[in-house]
């Protein structure tokens, strides 16, 4: 009868939004774009006054919005694809961020961090092997 473009689907991900406390967005600059590396998008002035911060790329999009009953997700979590895998990692531990090796997935190399607010975060090593 018809496609699946006409019987509606998901086609992907737009934008993850983490939460974060209030007075927060500095702490996340300097660890989002600072230590990870993740250029900032000015948020459009309709959102501006919610607080927060916005960190887009061409392939990635995250917001952190103010939650003002903020609690960190610890299960919850983003998993960001890594190229040049090594030097992140490095950079967190070198801002004594705590990290954690996984190894239970056989050929695959990550690693899970907290942000500044408890979120649990994962990072997935794409970098080539040859």
């Amino acid at each position: 009868m018809s496609g699946a473009a006409e019987q509606g689907h998901i086609e992907a991900i737009d934008h993850v939004q983490l939460a974060i406390p209030a007075g927060g967005e500095e702490q996340a600059r300097h660890f989002y774009g600072g230590i990870l590396g993740l250029p900032e998008r000015e948020k459009p002035p309709a959102l501006v006054r919610r607080g927060g911060v916005w960190f887009e790329s061409a392939k990635l999009k995250l917001h952190l919005g103010v939650d003002p009953h903020f609690v960190p997700a610890k299960k919850a979590h983003v998993a960001f694809l890594v190229r040049g895998f090594q030097p992140i990692v490095q950079r967190l531990r070198s801002a004594g961020c705590r990290v954690i090796d996984d190894d239970a997935i056989d050929g695959v190399i990550r690693i899970y961090t907290d942000d500044p607010f408890g979120n649990r975060l994962e990072l997935l090593d794409v970098s080539p092997t040859t």
